[in-house]
């Protein structure tokens, strides 16, 4: 269903539930209508606006829904000048990407795209070791280009530092959230770590921030509803991450 549809719908239960109500006003000058009644009344009428609005979205389907979303990530691409590059060239590169150029590697299988905007100092997470990261991020919503969550930008969540108990397991790793003091879980009730996350730890070093000198890494992340937070993968949505990654102790 079309936008302008789906709005003149919205108007169209609007318009029913207004009329609705102004025909209860009337026959109650009228006669007495007992409470129980009219909550019945009412409940109907709310059942009646809940099944519209749910086949307004019934209509589309999970096709559409994907079109829209790689519409979303064409969009930023285009309108932010981004210089998509192959993973070949990725790999030509020392596994690195141009920041002057904008480059973001595609990985195809998976539609991931991500930018190294620092490979960070300190040791990448050998295979076979469990580490502690500490993460600072922003979540971006491509869809509707609105901030979601950060613990970067509000000083409230600024608190928040997000940790990430990961493994390696011969260049395959997994994880979660540490579920206390986690803004993911906060909002998205889950600690488990988006696969696009996941997806960037074999290119990066981790340091602890010690001096000027050292270098937290941090990637741009285009993140596809498949590998995304568990809102992200029900509702059908890319989200642009800005995140840097600090071993922990």
């Amino acid at each position: 269903m079309s936008t302008i549809n789906k709005i003149v719908m919205l108007l169209g239960i609007k318009s029913l539930t207004l009329q609705s109500n102004m025909h209860i006003q009337h026959q109650m000058t009228t006669r007495h209508i007992d409470p129980m009644s009219k909550g019945l009344l009412f409940l109907f009428l709310l059942l009646l606006s809940a099944t519209a609005f749910t086949a307004c979205s019934d209509d589309e389907t999970y096709a559409d829904q994907v079109k829209r979303e790689r519409s979303a990530i064409s969009a930023y691409i285009a309108d932010s000048g981004v210089n998509v590059i192959s993973e070949s060239t990725f790999r030509d590169q020392n596994y690195t990407t141009d920041t002057a150029k904008n480059q973001f590697v595609l990985f195809e299988s998976s539609g991931l795209y991500m930018q190294i905007i620092r490979k960070g100092s300190g040791e990448p997470i050998a295979s076979g070791e469990s580490a502690r990261i500490l993460c600072r991020y922003t979540e971006r919503n491509l869809l509707t280009d609105s901030i979601q969550v950060s613990n970067t930008i509000s000083p409230y969540y600024y608190r928040y530092v997000e940790v990430m108990n990961v493994y390696n397991n011969s260049g395959t790793f997994s994880g979660s959230f540490k579920k206390e003091n986690s803004l993911m879980y906060l909002f998205y009730s889950s600690t488990a770590i988006p696969s696009g996350w996941l997806a960037a730890l074999p290119y990066l070093n981790f340091a602890r921030y010690v001096t000027d000198e050292s270098q937290i890494a941090k990637v741009r992340l285009i993140v596809p509803h498949d590998l995304g937070q568990s809102y992200a993968s029900s509702g059908v949505y890319p989200c642009l991450y800005d995140i840097t990654f600090e071993r922990g102790r």
